[in-house]
């Protein structure tokens, strides 16, 4: 009997560790696709307890916060603070690599 687990399925399973949401989330953005973030974001979701659990947690309605993580999804920074937070997690600012100090 074949064993091993989709690929889905053991992705879900490690979002479920902050640790690993942050790196995952962190490496979509650094592609700098605001949708794939989006998706990315939604994807956390659905490990860390789905839509229902979400919107209690961040007093956003279900629905909503599914068509926050569509192609068309167009959230307002205060909404993705809000969830960000819900999954124990925050925005972090830092210079970019290769940049000189000082270097305008």
């Amino acid at each position: 009997m074949n064993r091993s687990i989709s690929y889905n399925k053991s992705l879900m399973s490690r979002l479920r560790d902050p640790q690993v949401a942050a790196a995952y989330l962190d490496a979509i953005l650094e592609e700098g696709d605001e949708k794939l973030f989006l998706k990315a974001l939604g994807k956390v979701a659905e490990a860390r307890g789905g839509m229902s659990r979400l919107a209690k947690r961040t007093k956003q309605s279900r629905v909503g916060l599914y068509k926050i993580f569509t192609e068309h999804g167009n959230p307002r920074f205060e909404t993705i603070e809000k969830i960000l937070k819900a999954f124990d997690l925050r925005l972090s600012i830092e210079p970019q690599k290769g940049m000189v100090k000082g270097a305008h």
